[in-house]
């Protein structure tokens, strides 16, 4: 195999198993990408008069024949390519002999890396937002549902004050639809195309870059070449901070719909298909699938510390640590988009006692309502509370679905706004579909 590095010289075989790592098994999910970022590039080049129209159309027919090879499953990327750029520009020489080798004038791996990257995250984080709606649509319907029915309030986990299953879903869903801006800021900051900084210092050629990312699709040019290069980590951060905020949510959904579905509460009842069972106990059934969530939220969030912490020392211009960095990216977008997905499948299944929901609402819970109508009767607070505090053995249970309807509020278990949600939800799902139809059509017209 010929490396693109290639000096005439064999270098050792640990050292070679060392440096290549993974990036071989990890590029087979980037071929797509590298396609079309050296159909763009090549276009670029005959621009300029590096290829001509011939070497051009035997080359993009060449790519494209990788790319139909890759959707089959038989385009190999080997250990000894070292990565899918290699293996593309082997297979374009073994094709087209010095045609095959002329595509790499004026780009380096460094920006070629860069650009797959960039187009693997945009891909991967409209599926992701599609992801986030799915979840938020599922949570404002049960929302919907159960606005009505009552359950208590906890603070330190203990019983604190009235609630509702309507306030617990809508806060879970305000809070996603928070994460989901989070990663749009993410997708903006991905959103731009890096080819033409080369090995981070540009090139003495008259280079269009502006032609290639608009056939890309990118929303704009990365424009100092240096900073493209440097950059290379901190979007990957970036992108994995915002995930990890959506994975610290859906943490702490499971971890309450663990709680809430244990018989001692009972408030929800998870789908026995949801469950898995014990392989000693027969009477288990173990809510497995949201104890992974839990779990995978620590996965995205070592994750983006793994990326951060490798890039925060690095000099200037790159510098092969960034090879690090890829391997943690991927995952972290995958562990999401999986994470929010099964999520949405236990929300939509998920069951509510009703029953047990108000039997769970005791006399004590309506302890600071008590007090705060004794202020509104014009006691002092701090009295009413007193009072409420020497008479608690006294509080008697009031009905909890009136108590839950009384506040009108903004925002309270009487009045969730959850209409302003759905608002929410049907413009980023076009925002979401707008996006993806334009890249797609990019990447389509690349094709011909």
């Amino acid at each position: 195999m010929v490396k693109l590095w290639d000096k005439g010289y064999e270098i050792d075989k640990g050292v070679e198993k060392f440096t290549v790592g993974k990036d071989y098994i990890l590029d087979k999910k980037l071929v797509w990408a590298d396609i079309a970022g050296s159909i763009a590039h090549a276009s670029m080049l005959a621009k300029i008069g590096i290829l001509t129209p011939d070497e051009l159309k035997k080359l993009k027919g060449a790519l494209l024949e990788v790319l139909e090879l890759d959707e089959k499953g038989k385009f190999e990327i080997k250990m000894q390519d070292e990565d899918v750029h290699t293996a593309v520009e082997n297979h374009l020489t073994k094709k087209l002999g010095p045609t095959g080798k002329k595509i790499h004038a004026a780009r380096s791996r460094n920006d070629q890396v860069l650009v797959d990257l960039r187009l693997y995250t945009k891909a991967k984080l409209l599926a992701v937002e599609e992801a986030v709606l799915e979840l938020a649509g599922a949570l404002m319907i049960f929302a919907e549902k159960n606005k009505t029915v009552p359950m208590p309030g906890r603070t330190h986990t203990q019983l604190a004050m009235p609630s509702s299953v309507g306030l617990w879903a809508g806060a879970y869903l305000e809070s996603l639809l928070d994460d989901l801006e989070l990663i749009k800021a993410a997708y903006e900051l991905n959103d731009q195309c890096p080819l033409g900084s080369a090995a981070s210092y540009g090139v003495p050629l008259s280079i269009d870059r502006q032609m290639v990312s608009d056939m890309l699709g990118f929303k704009k040019v990365q424009n100092n070449v240096l900073y493209a290069n440097n950059s290379r980590g901190k979007v990957e951060a970036a992108v994995l901070a915002m995930l990890g905020q959506v994975m610290v949510d859906l943490s702490k959904m499971a971890n309450d719909l663990i709680f809430f579905s244990i018989p001692e509460t009972g408030y929800f009842m998870i789908p026995e298909k949801f469950c898995t069972g014990s392989s000693i106990m027969p009477n288990k059934k173990n809510p497995d699938v949201l104890e992974l969530v839990r779990a995978k939220a620590n996965k995205v969030l070592a994750s983006y510390y793994q990326v951060i912490n490798t890039i925060k020392d690095l000099p200037s211009g790159y510098n092969r640590d960034f090879q690090e960095t890829k391997g943690p990216l991927i995952k972290g977008l995958a562990v999401t988009e999986a994470s929010l997905n099964v999520c949405a499948l236990v929300i939509k299944g998920l069951k509510v006692n009703k029953e047990k929901c108000i039997k769970a609402c005791v006399p004590e819970i309506f302890a600071t309502d008590k007090a705060i109508e004794l202020a509104a009767k014009g006691m002092p607070w701090r009295d009413a509370y007193q009072k409420v505090v020497k008479e608690l053995g006294k509080v008697k249970a009031e009905d909890p679905i009136a108590s839950i309807k009384k506040k009108k509020h903004i925002g309270g278990t009487g009045n969730l706004g959850l209409e302003k949600s759905a608002a929410k939800i049907k413009a980023d799902k076009a925002d979401i579909a707008k996006k993806k139809k334009e890249f797609a059509n990019a990447l389509e017209k690349l094709k011909k």
